[in-house]
């Protein structure tokens, strides 16, 4: 059974910085995806990034390239995403989320329901 916890949300200024971490357990397959989304008070869940367990395919939502990075390290079964220049707009809960298995990242596959395992967010909230 795949297990996600994620940690690191917490209160930052605008043009702030943040690191959010997701600790995946329970993987029988190599091939797996993990995706980043938040959920703002009132507005749908969105999809802002994913990675696959290799690495080697990655996607940004437009909203957020060039601010988030996202990586992996798979000796600690951690999964990764880096906010810089943070702004008001990215105030809201973040999800990481497994999809079994996948090989590539798209904007195709960033909705919700794509992806079966979930962890139980972590808040961030963009304000002085």
């Amino acid at each position: 059974q795949v297990q996600l916890v994620e940690s690191g949300g917490g209160l930052v200024q605008p043009g702030g910085s943040l690191t959010l971490s997701c600790a995946a357990s329970g993987f029988r397959s190599g091939y797996y995806a993990i995706g980043w989304f938040r959920q703002a008070p009132g507005k749908e869940r969105e999809g802002v990034s994913c990675i696959t367990s290799t690495g080697h395919s990655t996607y940004y939502a437009d909203s957020v390239k060039g601010r988030f990075t996202i990586s992996l390290d798979n000796t600690k079964n951690m999964i990764y995403l880096h906010i810089n220049s943070l702004k008001p707009a990215d105030t809201a809960v973040y999800y990481c989320a497994a999809d079994v298995p996948r090989l590539q990242c798209a904007k195709e596959i960033m909705t919700p329901s794509n992806f079966w395992s979930w962890g139980q967010g972590t808040q961030v909230t963009v304000s002085t």
